[in-house]
């Protein structure tokens, strides 16, 4: 995997992060991107707007990654978002058998590929992604810090 797609990826996660403001969600922004580096699927937080607990931006791109392939297996996958799963996130990455889990900011607090809990990495599961984390970290927690700061008066990610 090249750095500098890998990069090039977060950055579209990024967008799709931004596009998730219009409706008031939280801006988290995910893309599903296939073994030749096409993106097959993307989404970004919509639980505001679709009055979905499951709109997380992860299941949104995996997917509608599904949809492009015609299958749920995306083996030869990775999922790219800017924000660290949580524990329903992350089981749909093994769930979904993809390949690798990239991520930018870190989630202390509801984190499930590292932080508070490893789904990802448990062998007691049957498939374990491989995991690259802090791509374009310190983007990724600006644009949830400030969207945060602004509307809610908090800090998040400490």
């Amino acid at each position: 995997m090249i750095a500098v797609a890998v990069e090039a990826w977060m950055r579209l996660a990024l967008d799709e992060a931004r596009a998730a403001d219009a409706t008031g969600d939280v801006p988290v922004g995910a893309v599903v991107v296939d073994g030749d580096g096409s993106v097959i699927g993307s989404g970004h937080n919509e639980r505001e707007a679709a009055h979905d607990p499951t709109a997380h931006a992860e299941l949104l791109a995996i997917r509608n990654a599904a949809v492009v392939r015609g299958t749920w297996r995306l083996e030869d996958c990775s999922l790219v978002v800017t924000l660290e799963p949580c524990t329903m996130c992350a089981g749909a990455t093994v769930l979904a058998r993809l390949r690798r889990v990239v991520y930018g900011a870190t989630d202390p607090k509801a984190g499930a590929v590292g932080s508070l809990w490893d789904v990802v990495r448990d062998r007691r599961l049957n498939h374990r992604p491989e995991v690259v984390s802090g791509v374009l970290a310190d983007e990724c927690q600006t644009l949830l810090r400030t969207w945060f700061e602004e509307r809610r008066g908090v800090t998040p990610l400490r």
